[in-house]
């Protein structure tokens, strides 16, 4: 199957370097590019790309906006958000995150890891590194008043001990392989416990899943010393 990617960033520059290397793969292809956040949600609708790299900073309407947007239209449920950031404004990739985005990239990624995080992505996971994961998520994600709220405690009272500490793990930033070491189980069985987990909660995908594992306490926030 080909992934079907929309590019959203104002620099024409770095659009068209994009759309060279993923038009290079076998695998994918640039179905369409927008110059703003607007322009994104309306391609969006028009052509149900598999992934979408969105840059938070564009004129008019921004990335972030965007996102909640496409994130929150039940018709692009199939699409999947990819951040493009400087990591400048931390705070904005984090609301991106609770809004639906399944992770985020630098601009100044290598080609090898860009590509591969479209294809991680596309296939359903979060591109959330254990390093990413402590840094950006628990300086925002569990902070009271930032943002919409996905999950509580309370919410939590569906799930296994089993799918609780499978969740705990992904909030961590690990992947299924690293999750099924420490558990001494196949990806597979791990893969069941996430996507068991995502149905209970209502969860989009694995990125809103670990949303959830903090902002519900599954998973502490780090004490500032030790972010």
């Amino acid at each position: 199957m080909t992934i079907r990617v929309l590019l959203a960033d104002d620099q024409a520059l770095l659009r068209a370097t994009f759309r060279i290397l993923i038009d290079s793969c076998d695998d994918m292809e640039v179905v369409a590019e927008a110059t703003d956040g607007a322009a994104a949600v309306d391609l969006a609708r028009v052509h149900h790309p598999d992934v979408i790299l969105m840059d938070i900073r564009m004129p008019g309407t921004d990335g972030l906006a965007a996102t909640s947007v496409i994130c929150a239209d039940s018709e692009l449920s199939a699409t999947r958000v990819l951040i493009l950031t400087t990591f400048e404004i931390d705070e904005y990739v984090a609301q991106a995150l609770r809004s639906g985005a399944s992770g985020f990239l630098g601009k100044d990624v290598t080609a090898e890891a860009l590509l591969a995080g479209i294809r991680t992505v596309a296939a359903g996971d979060s591109l959330l590194s254990p390093g990413a994961t402590r840094t950006l998520i628990t300086r925002f994600l569990s902070a009271p008043g930032l943002g919409t709220r996905l999950a509580g405690a309370d919410d939590l009272s569906g799930l296994t001990t089993r799918e609780r500490e499978v969740m705990a793990w992904v909030a961590e930033g690990h992947s299924n392989d690293v999750i099924a070491q420490k558990l001494f189980v196949s990806p597979l069985t791990v893969r069941t416990h996430v996507h068991r987990a995502m149905t209970k909660l209502g969860a989009r995908d694995r990125a809103q899943l670990v949303v959830m594992a903090y902002q519900s306490g599954l998973v502490q926030a780090l004490p500032p010393e030790e972010r």
